[in-house]
């Protein structure tokens, strides 16, 4: 229990808008290589993201399906990565995240599991957001990326994400012993990846009242 608290103390301490900054520095993708660095790297400086994954492998564990119920949000976030390259975003991406992770930190804490189909439906959908963020920096990259750059950076996103996933899962069932959903040790990591959403929908609540009252910056 003592190490889930000290997880969630660093990994919250190290949640600062600096992690949200892109692996390539805002350097130009212009190679395989850089792709692939990118979407290995994207996911881990994205506090936002890697909690949700990690959230994901936990929960996953419960459903029996394990290794294919993480594998609904890869296809989500590819296709929503994809579609923002070609142009075609999503709404409120960041109000979605931000949910995402309240919710499926949420479920894990109450202790309560789903079923591999609702399960394998929510990560699809939160996948297409997350997905969609992702692709922002493919789209906002000046004169466009060729079709290696694009292929290197969906293989690292979708393998970097699954990986985190299944040790996710593996650490929880190894070293924690979790077992069940009602397990305190999934419940405490529910409870952090939960009050991250919770920061996050906050935050973006009041930018957007912020804005309303035109006091935004």
């Amino acid at each position: 229990m003592r190490q889930i608290f000290l997880a969630g103390v660093l990994l919250t301490t190290f949640a600062s808008p600096a992690f949200a900054h892109h692996a390539m520095g805002g350097a130009p993708m212009e190679t395989f290589g850089d792709g692939l660095l990118s979407g290995i790297g994207h996911p881990l400086l994205g506090f936002d993201h890697l909690f949700f994954v990690v959230a994901m492998g936990i929960a996953a564990l419960f459903t029996g399906r394990k290794y294919l119920t993480p594998a609904a949000y890869i296809g989500g976030m590819l296709i929503g990565c994809y579609a923002m390259y070609a142009g075609i975003g999503l709404p409120m991406k960041e109000a979605v995240i931000g949910l995402s992770l309240l919710v499926v930190g949420g479920i894990v804490l109450s202790g309560r599991g789903l079923s591999a189909g609702a399960f394998m439906a929510l990560f699809l959908v939160f996948g297409l957001f997350h997905g969609s963020a992702f692709g922002d920096s493919m789209a906002a990259q000046e004169g466009g990326v060729g079709g290696a750059v694009l292929i290197g950076y969906l293989i690292g996103l979708g393998a970097l994400q699954y990986g985190v996933a299944l040790a996710a899962g593996r650490v929880a069932e190894t070293l924690f012993k979790v077992s069940s959903p009602k397990a305190i040790e999934a419940r405490l990591a529910g409870a952090v990846v939960a009050g991250v959403g919770l920061f996050l929908s906050l935050e973006t609540a009041e930018g957007i009242v912020m804005n309303a009252l035109g006091w935004g910056v």
